[in-house]
Order: C-alpha cells, then sequence, then structure tokens
C-alpha cells in the first residue's frame, strides 16, 4: 500500500470512528499538494460510492487570519457533499462533528457552467445565480488541529458541514468587499471581519477556485454552491452552543449545535 493510501486509510478510519489521528504529513510530507489532493479524492470517491452526491466546492484558507492560525500561506479547496448540509436555523448532532469550528462566509450558487480553464471575472459573474450568507461547520480528523497544508486539504479542506442562509440576492448592488460580517455564539460576539479578509473580495476567491477547478478538468457547474472562505477568525464550538452570523446586504444565518 502506497503513503497517499495509507493516508487515506488513516482519514477514513479517523472520520467512521470519530477517533482523531496523527497529521498524515508524516506519511506524505509537509510540501507535496499533489499528494494531499489525490488522498482527497480518494476519500471523496469512496463516500460518493457509499450514496453521497457532490453539490459543490468550498474555499479555504482564504483569510490572513485564518491562514495565520493554521500556519499556511495559501488557499485550498474541497468537495461539498448533500450530507453536509444543515437547514438555516436546524440543530446538528454535535456525536457527527469532530473538534468543530465555526466560520462565516459568502456563498455563491451558480446558475451556468464554467467550463473555460480561463475564466475571467465577467464570466463568473454573469455564472453566478445568487449570493448567501452561509456559515461553514468545519472538523478536523487530525489531532489537536495539529495540521500543515498538507494535513488540511488531504482531510478535504477540513470540511464538515454547512449552512445557508434562506435570502437570495443578485450580485448587482452588493458590495461584496466592504461588507462586515459579525458572527456571535451564544448571543457573544465572537468574530468579525468583512469580505476583503477574504482574497480581497469573495469573488477573487470564487475566480481562483474556478479557474483551479478549469485546470484540474473538474469544472464548476450549474446549481452548484461555492463556499468562498472565511471572513474573519475560526472559533470552536461545543455542545449546547446556538450560532448566529451577519453579512451586509445579505441577512443573517444561523445554527444550533446539541448536546451530547
Amino acid at each position: 500500500m502506497s503513503n497517499i493510501d495509507k493516508a487515506a486509510v488513516q482519514l477514513r478510519n479517523s472520520s467512521r470512528t470519530k477517533t482523531t489521528c496523527r497529521p498524515v504529513r508524516a506519511l506524505i510530507g509537509e510540501t507535496d499538494l499533489d499528494a494531499a489532493y489525490r488522498v482527497q479524492e480518494i476519500n471523496i470517491s469512496e463516500r460518493i460510492r457509499e450514496g453521497a452526491k457532490v453539490i459543490g466546492s468550498k474555499i479555504g484558507l482564504t483569510s490572513p487570519a485564518v491562514q495565520k492560525q493554521l500556519g499556511v500561506d495559501q488557499p485550498d479547496f474541497g468537495v461539498l457533499l448533500d450530507n453536509m448540509v444543515v437547514w438555516h436555523g436546524a440543530t446538528v448532532d454535535f456525536n457527527l462533528l469532530m473538534q468543530p469550528k465555526v466560520e462565516a462566509e459568502v456563498a455563491f450558487v451558480l446558475k451556468s457552467d464554467l467550463q473555460s480553464t480561463k475564466v475571467t471575472e465577467a464570466m463568473l459573474i454573469d455564472a453566478i445565480d445568487y449570493a448567501v450568507a452561509s456559515i461553514e461547520i468545519v472538523g478536523s480528523r487530525v489531532e489537536n488541529w495539529d495540521i500543515r497544508i498538507t494535513d488540511t486539504i488531504a482531510d478535504n479542506a477540513s470540511a464538515s458541514h454547512f449552512v445557508l442562509g434562506t435570502q437570495r440576492f443578485i450580485l448587482q448592488g452588493l458590495d461584496l468587499v466592504n461588507g462586515k460580517m459579525k458572527l456571535w455564539v451564544n448571543n457573544e460576539l465572537v468574530s468579525e471581519g468583512s469580505g476583503a479578509a477574504c482574497m480581497g473580495s469573495p469573488i477573487n476567491a470564487a475566480l481562483w477556485l474556478a479557474n483551479t477547478m478549469g485546470r484540474l478538468g473538474k469544472p464548476l457547474k450549474a446549481g452548484e454552491v461555492i463556499l468562498t472562505g472565511a471572513l474573519g477568525p475560526m472559533v470552536p464550538v461545543n455542545p449546547g452552543d446556538k450560532v448566529r452570523a451577519s453579512i451586509e446586504g445579505l441577512g443573517e444565518v444561523s445554527v444550533n449545535f446539541s448536546t451530547i
């Protein structure tokens, strides 16, 4: 068994048993991004075989604050599956999660495919159906979040679940750069930021993703969700917590966590 396969099995077993594991960079190295994405691909393919469906992509590590938290200096991407969806205002079973943290971000939903390997900003904007506020619940199979970029990429960009707001907005007239974000846990303001924290704009982050996926031969498709990345520092959550986020121009989104 190759080290890539060993890393995939290690993360898959961790997820299934809800027991954290050692960093997979011990198997694939700290800088081999291709190997890390191969690990991600193996485990996503396994989840698809088990019945999950791909419904979009997420961009990770777009915020300098989050990059600083995790000791990395570039974005990454992961795959969104239909069994990651949590409805706005719903309660997620805390037992399904691993070392969860939350972050608020702008999400886009596409109305047309982005087939080009050289997507322009104008092409991207034309392909976006609407934007919504979102909360991403990130998680890590790696013990104590002891991760470098290859660890998080292999772990599907530390994806867990996500919540989309129910208010949909067209892009025209939205200030996605200066729009302020606020995130509360149990009515305590715990994180703030703006669209500028996300690679200068959530559009920039989505454009990076569209071109990256195009080059990989996996273009973004109509109907897919794009989580564009955190607008401020991510925050850990505990059983029983109630989380609410607001983004100027996009309204609010909320999620609750069950007690164990």
